[in-house]
């Protein structure tokens, strides 16, 4: 495990991301069309065939734009670096497999306080990869899927206009906990929709967690109208606000990160099925590793950039490692051997639904992406079906053994 995140792992890829990766020329995107019309949802969406020239609007700022961005930037709160973070490798790789796969379908991480989980999950803003998005648009729409796009945006295609694009990182929202539903599913101005006739919307959280990571610190105390929000949109990736007879609906798509403290209660069932892997942190018993965490901790509060300097390199390599998983997941097989010694794992520890097989093969799969290959092996398996399987099991009030040990054992029973 130390071997894949820890700070002193060796990078899979040989050559390091350039430290500055900005131009000063501005940057051309093109994005093509193919002849034919493709159905979203029933709605033939013409499709022009050609190519246009969209400028990055990112390069195309005066030097004064410039130099302020550059001093709003470095104004911004420090981040803890995801490469200093000393232990913790579960967290850490279920966090990774997550952006490297949104569709695993996110972690819970749950453990002591003080165990630097926050942290760790904010942490993760340096190393998410940027993807494409069309200019303007709230939802963060992937312009080359059109069954996920806003409707604005939807509209302008369906017209053939040319769609504007920049690329941008992907988004961390945080969802506090005392937020109200309009503020997480966004507010309709009724007066407007009646005097005007058109549906003013003012997104909430979900519109800017689109594509992007909807963290919820001490999740285990989230109001239950909050829970079914989040419930909702992760079953079908869409959010709908309805006042008034007024319906307006838009994707939200997100990979969503819980953390808490199982001493201040238990999760809803429904609620904990829809994480996709499940993280347990201990607190460090060794001595010298708690003293060096200390330490790097000391470093950091005193002189949080010259830290974060000194972890760059190690930044960017993680920052590479995730570029080159994503880009390869595609290409990475598995078995049907170890696919159906992953199902009667499943079977024989009588978890319920089929999410845990699903999960378990798409985690293992970005594990391989992760390592460099483009096979699954059973040791990929054997590292993430325990944050795979141990919340879906049936709960035994008089079981004492964790029952990720009760994963890991039938994992060995069935593959020997």
């Amino acid at each position: 495990m130390a071997g894949v995140i820890g700070t002193s792992s060796p990078a899979f890829l040989a050559s390091p991301r350039p430290l500055s990766s900005q131009s000063s020329k501005a940057s051309i995107h093109s994005f093509s069309f193919t002849p034919g019309r493709k159905l979203y949802r029933g709605i033939g969406v013409p499709i022009r065939k050609g190519r246009f020239a969209i400028t990055n609007v990112a390069t195309e700022m005066s030097p004064a734009q410039t130099q302020a961005q550059k001093v709003a930037k470095e104004s911004q709160r420090p981040v803890y670096p995801f490469a200093a973070i000393v232990g913790q490798d579960e967290m850490k790789l279920c966090l990774l497999l997550n952006v490297i796969d949104p569709k695993i379908g996110g972690v819970m991480i749950m453990g002591d306080r003080g165990t630097g989980k926050s942290t760790t999950v904010r942490s993760l803003v340096d190393l998410l990869p940027e993807i494409k998005v069309v200019v303007g648009d709230p939802f963060n729409s992937d312009p080359e899927d059109p069954e996920s796009m806003g409707a604005e945006v939807r509209d302008k295609l369906i017209q053939g206009e040319e769609l504007p694009l920049t690329t941008t990182k992907i988004n961390m929202v945080d969802l506090p906990l005392g937020a109200t539903e309009d503020r997480v599913c966004g507010t309709i101005d009724i007066e407007k929709a009646l005097t005007e006739g058109v549906k003013a919307f003012e997104p909430g959280l979900l519109a800017k967690a689109n594509r992007g990571i909807l963290y919820v610190d001490e999740v285990n105390l989230l109001d239950d109208h909050l829970v079914d929000v989040l419930l909702d949109s992760a079953a079908s990736g869409w959010n709908t606000v309805e006042r008034e007879g007024i319906s307006i609906s838009h994707p939200a798509r997100f990979i969503l990160i819980g953390s808490g403290n199982p001493e201040e209660g238990e999760l809803r069932p429904q609620l904990l099925d829809r994480f996709g892997m499940h993280a347990q942190v201990g607190t460090v018993r060794d001595a010298e590793l708690r003293v060096k965490i200390v330490e790097e901790r000391a470093r950091f509060d005193q002189n949080p950039k010259e830290f974060r300097v000194s972890y760059l390199e190690e930044q960017d390599k993680l920052t590479q490692q995730i570029t080159s998983a994503r880009a390869s997941l595609s290409s990475v097989q598995i078995d049907r051997d170890l696919r159906v010694k992953i199902s009667k794992v499943c079977a024989e520890l009588n978890v319920d639904g089929l999410r845990g097989d699903i999960v378990t093969n798409r985690a293992a799969k970005a594990l391989a992406a992760l390592k460099g290959r483009d096979q699954v092996q059973p040791e990929d398996i054997a590292t993430v079906i325990p944050n795979c399987l141990r919340h879906r099991l049936r709960k035994d009030p008089l079981e004492s053994i964790d029952s990720g040990v009760l994963v890991i054992e039938k994992f060995y029973e069935v593959f020997t």
